[in-house]
């Protein structure tokens, strides 16, 4: 641990803070000398091992994500028309693919119509494990296409459980005010907590830190939200 990295430690007290104390102390630990990503990282109770435990959702960030997402649409005709006029920075069908297939993965977000699908789908190897592929769930597989880019560039994010039970989610930047992080992050809690499956049983959200690129975690108390699922 650097030196850098321990100061910014040593402010954090042994407890458990709220969203706006947090939000604050991720500024002010922040040391990095480029605008730090501020992330909020949830363990949850769940069996992402079961189908029905796997946890996954997307939510609209109050004050947007601080970051230039490039977009990928794989769409065409009108649809591909649709695309470009919204925005996206790439548009395409079968060109792309086989752009994508030769090993071009220049985008953060893509988005398919669903008649796509069966070609998009055969790149699946690819796309599936850099959190790349369109999915109906998480609204990126629509013929809603503009709808789709809009939520994005407004700052939309998704999230998905790993297979420790963890969900990570960019929720702004350091240069964000206290206010605009506390807001932020309490989209990605109130969405996480209504994604609760059904047949999750016990406590469902174990614990919570918030921190930026470089800097220390520091830890939620996240139990009051998490009682409003929990109670009976």
């Amino acid at each position: 641990m650097g030196k850098k990295l321990q100061n910014a430690a040593a402010q954090i007290e042994s407890k458990l803070y709220d969203l706006q104390e947090a939000s604050a102390l991720v500024k002010q630990t922040a040391y990095a000398k480029f605008d730090e990503t501020v992330e909020l990282t949830i363990r949850l109770g769940v069996d992402p091992k079961r189908a029905d435990q796997m946890v996954r959702g997307t939510t609209l960030l109050p004050h947007g994500t601080g970051k230039k997402v490039r977009i990928v649409a794989f769409a065409k005709g009108e649809k591909e028309k649709e695309a470009r006029e919204a925005g996206a920075d790439f548009v395409g069908a079968d060109d792309v693919l086989e752009k994508i297939k030769g090993g071009w993965l220049d985008f953060d977000q893509a988005i398919a119509t669903p008649d796509m699908m069966a070609s998009v789908g055969k790149l699946g190897k690819v796309l599936g494990p850099r959190g790349l592929m369109p999915n109906p769930k998480t609204g990126t597989v629509t013929f809603e296409v503009k709808k789709a880019i809009e939520e994005i560039r407004k700052g939309r994010v998704e999230y998905k459980v790993d297979k420790a039970g963890i969900v990570h989610v960019l929720i702004g930047k350091v240069s964000f005010t206290v206010a605009q992080i506390t807001e932020n992050a309490q989209a990605v809690f109130t969405s996480v907590l209504k994604a609760k499956p059904s047949t999750s049983k016990g406590k469902y959200m174990k614990g919570a830190t918030m921190s930026s690129t470089m800097g220390p975690g520091v830890p939620l108390e996240c139990m009051t939200l998490a009682r409003r699922v929990d109670s009976p």
